[in-house]
């Protein structure tokens, strides 16, 4: 089967993501100590119409926490695909979440700190072996149920790339397995008549890819992703993420994104093991 164990702190967005996954067909069950998986995997694995299973367990369980490296080196052992996505936020943003929701945290009275600082420490263990950790503090409920569909909607066993465009005044995106910087071409927004167009005209599309610079980027950086890509795929990685930066994610990265999504998703240039391929702008509406 594969197995998604979906755990992170208190206010990172684990029901979001566990909507998402039951959307893709996972069979969700949430709240489940980590002495109990094992079993309830094997009893699913015995079900021919359950293939995937979504299952939720963090600090609520306690004790019960404790030897959750061993479980998930049990359930690959007996043939499962196994994933630990782990969901975090910084503690300035959980606060304000819990302030905005009025909830309790599951591990304080009145001391949200301290019950963060406790959860922290009762995940740590499965914090260690995430195979993926978002960082939902910049996040929107809905950029991260996006982020879930894309990760864990491939399903025939091949890799999923996707292509993102970003801008690095407003950060690196935390989801990037590989990132690039093309800041070093020039910038269409110094150009009057390009300045209030995206990369995806056409007009700015030629602007930056006609040029040597360019061309000489994209044939390096393309023969790199191919390299990656592979060696992803044969390590047996679900998804990744291509993240190209500019300054503010409108023009160039958009432009070089849409180029290399094009070139992958091309029939007759396909690299062996790639899916899907998604191309994504962060950052291409903003200012």
């Amino acid at each position: 089967m594969k197995v998604v164990l979906v755990t992170g702190v208190s206010g990172a967005g684990k029901t979001t993501a566990v909507h998402a996954l039951e959307d893709l067909d996972f069979y969700c069950v949430d709240n489940l100590p980590m002495p109990l998986v094992q079993r309830f995997v094997e009893l699913l694995s015995g079900r021919p119409d359950i293939k995937r299973a979504a299952l939720v367990t963090d600090a609520r369980s306690g004790d019960f926490l404790v030897g959750a490296a061993a479980v998930v080196s049990e359930l690959r052992a007996a043939g499962h695909d196994v994933e630990i996505l782990f969901l975090d936020a910084p503690d300035v943003v959980l606060l304000r979440r819990f302030s905005e929701t009025r909830r309790r945290h599951p591990l304080s009275g009145t001391d949200i700190r301290a019950g963060l600082l406790e959860e922290r420490r009762r995940l740590e263990e499965l914090h260690q072996q995430a195979t993926s950790v978002i960082d939902t503090g910049t996040l929107t409920v809905h950029m991260l149920r996006a982020l879930v569909l894309e990760h864990y909607s491939q399903s025939d066993g091949r890799l999923a790339v996707t292509f993102l465009s970003f801008g690095f005044k407003y950060g690196l995106p935390v989801e990037a397995d590989i990132a690039l910087d093309v800041r070093f071409l020039p910038n269409p927004f110094f150009v009057e008549s390009l300045s209030a167009m995206s990369g995806q005209s056409d007009d700015v599309r030629r602007f930056v890819l006609d040029r040597p610079e360019a061309q000489s980027f994209l044939e390096r950086a393309e023969s790199l992703l191919r390299l990656c890509l592979a060696g992803f795929s044969r390590e047996g990685k679900s998804y990744a993420t291509v993240a190209i930066g500019c300054t503010g994610g409108r023009h160039r990265s958009v432009a070089l994104v849409e180029e290399l999504g094009r070139r992958f998703s091309a029939p007759e240039n396909q690299v062996e093991g790639l899916g899907i391929v998604t191309v994504r702008h962060r950052d291409i509406s903003k200012s």
